[in-house]
């Protein structure tokens, strides 16, 4: 058990919460390696992030007690699972994909109300994600809106540190995916050849995978794309938004949106943070930590890092794109960026296309997601469209 020490900071206050990004900044000039009961122990900077990416065997992927595939695992127990998954997001996947991909962007960015204030989040980020997620995966789409509600009451539990709510969560998922692998059982070779379908037929050490396997799997998979998806989309808009310049340039150059996009979700994070555990005793950033326990490696703040980025709201895509985290480093480097990427990709190109400007809408106020999602819950813009 930890001992009981005083708090560097406390991440749940109000300060920090009204402004989580300019909170961040503050931190990592002031205490860049911060307690709190809450988060146990908090990294700001670039530098000490990276020192835990490169070292997994000291800072270990083992935090959660409950299975979780391959999220929660470190080497060797992690690669032969890592080897599986890859090869979905290799070039041809993604080439095979993007076609159905691009129908979906289409329909939501042909449905948006034009000229009249929208709120971005339920009329774009969140279908889109859902929809993209359903597509690659092979689900159908009555499971639309029982995840959109899902997605909601994983996050409160996951805010509220429930561990009875997030048990419960974690449940209700396991109860849609076992449905859907029972059904494609039971199709036998009229099953869907789909990803889920495929992914029943690999193996794992020379094995099957288990359902349980399976299902954390998928239960990873589904958590990290939705929530992350819909809060970049959201994070996109809003930037375009307050920056028509650029708007205009993306729409002019779209070849650009790969760099452009990456460069502003450094800037503005749509996944905050993940969480280690040591295995050891170790110094970061000037501070023993010891072995057993948990750290918090911030992504929103070390993408500021003024020590690597200079001014952290600076947009310079090429200049930083070489040290840019958003999809981590090192053997737990996200292996779904491919597909994130191409959907964001696309699904700019396609919002850019009929649009003549982005405005804020200052009557109606918008409203940021919380820790431990970024983005937005709501926000309010027109479409000014051609």
């Amino acid at each position: 058990m930890t001992e009981q020490r005083r708090e560097d900071w406390d991440p749940r206050s109000a300060t920090v919460l009204q402004d989580q990004i300019r909170a961040y900044d503050t931190m990592r000039k002031q205490c860049p390696v911060a307690w709190s009961d809450y988060q146990q122990w908090t990294l700001f900077r670039h530098a000490d992030l990276m020192q835990v990416l490169e070292d997994h065997k000291t800072f270990s992927n083992a935090v959660s007690v409950h299975l979780s595939v391959p999220n929660g695992m470190d080497p060797p127990e992690h690669t032969p699972y890592r080897r599986v998954i890859e090869p979905y997001f290799g070039p041809e996947p993604m080439a095979r994909f993007e076609p159905q991909c691009r129908e979906v962007a289409r329909t939501l960015v042909q449905r948006l109300p034009k000229n009249e204030p929208v709120n971005v989040v339920e009329a774009l980020s969140r279908p889109f994600a859902l929809q993209i997620q359903c597509a690659f995966m092979g689900w159908p789409e009555n499971l639309h809106q029982p995840l959109a509600d899902w997605v909601q009451k994983n996050h409160q539990a996951t805010l509220a540190r429930d561990r009875q709510a997030m048990a419960e969560v974690a449940q209700e998922f396991d109860g849609y995916i076992r449905d859907l692998l029972n059904t494609r059982r039971q199709a036998g070779g009229q099953a869907p050849n789909d990803v889920t379908t495929s992914l029943m037929r690999e193996q794992v050490n020379g094995k099957p995978m288990t359902d349980e396997q399976l299902i954390s799997l998928l239960r990873n998979w589904t958590v990290g794309e939705l929530a992350t998806i819909s809060a970049s989309v959201s994070i996109l808009v809003n930037y375009l938004a307050q920056h028509p310049a650029l708007l205009r340039e993306l729409k002019a150059a779209p070849d650009q949106l790969p760099l452009a996009i990456d460069e502003i979700l450094r800037m503005d994070a749509p996944l905050i943070s993940n969480r280690r555990v040591t295995t050891r005793d170790v110094n970061v950033g000037g501070k023993v930590i010891s072995a057993g326990e948990k750290i918090t490696i911030l992504w929103a703040s070390a993408n500021r890092d003024e020590e690597v980025f200079g001014n952290p709201d600076d947009f310079c895509p090429q200049k930083n794109a070489d040290k840019n985290l958003l999809y981590g480093a090192g053997v737990h480097e996200c292996p779904g960026a491919p597909l994130a990427r191409m959907e964001l990709k696309v699904l700019m190109e396609e919002l850019l296309k009929p649009l003549e400007a982005l405005e804020m809408v200052k009557e109606h106020a918008s409203e940021r997601a919380m820790f431990p999602t970024g983005g937005f819950n709501v926000l309010p813009i027109l479409f000014r469209q051609i």
